[in-house]
């Protein structure tokens, strides 16, 4: 077995590139899917019957077919039929985003019906608003029960973005792909960006880690 990853460094500036673009595809599509999940969520709660339909529709679709599926329809389905066209990593954001909300707005219902329902009657009770007892009072709590899943849904949305490779965007995985073109080295490039996310994963499990017990000793709850 001959193994030489001096070769692959000479090439680290399309491994700083890609997994600059992992990480910031990563850290734009959780804002942007927890923002879209929350609201989804609260529309899956209402007592708007086609407001339901509508979020329960939409996470069926985004959870029922592949990922890199909705990538493809993005990237080259929607310029067909739209005559707008996107860039790899706006197809990337666009998609990812759409398909996050779909996981979080369950991770998040799930959060909020698990809330004592004396919550909502000592809050209606004592005049709040829905609004505010959502914002104040039920939405923080359901947080703080829920914070495990959404980091596995992060840490999913964060090896998900491999497959933006696809449609050309230069992560990690297309870093890789360059770099075995040029060197006609297979294993080394790809066990480095293997490492390259194990490392990703396992600082994104830290941090979520200590902010999990920085929430259970606050008193924001």
């Amino acid at each position: 077995m001959n193994l030489d990853f001096s070769i692959v460094w000479q090439y680290w500036p399309f491994l700083y590139h890609g997994a600059l673009l992992t990480l910031q595809m990563t850290f734009i599509c959780v804002i942007c899917g927890f923002v879209l999940g929350v609201l989804l969520s609260l529309i899956k709660i209402s007592k708007c019957t086609p407001l339901v339909w509508f979020g329960r529709f939409y996470t069926s679709i985004f959870r029922g077919t592949p990922l890199l599926v909705q990538l493809c329809i993005v990237h080259f389905g929607l310029p067909q039929l739209l005559g707008v066209t996107f860039t790899a990593t706006q197809s990337g954001i666009l998609t990812f985003s759409l398909n996050s909300a779909a996981y979080i707005s369950e991770i998040f219902r799930g959060g909020i019906q698990a809330i004592d329902k004396g919550q909502y009657e000592a809050a209606m009770s004592l005049g709040v608003g829905y609004k505010d007892m959502m914002k104040d009072i039920i939405l923080p709590q359901a947080v703080r029960h829920i914070l495990p899943s959404l980091v596995n849904e992060a840490v999913a949305l964060l090896k998900e973005t491999s497959i933006l490779s696809y449609v050309g965007a230069v992560e990690l995985l297309r870093a890789a792909d360059q770099i075995t073109v040029m060197t006609y080295r297979f294993f080394e490039p790809y066990l480095v960006i293997a490492v390259i996310y194990y490392i990703f994963v396992m600082i994104l499990s830290a941090f979520a880690s200590r902010l999990e017990r920085w929430v259970n000793r606050s008193d924001l709850v």
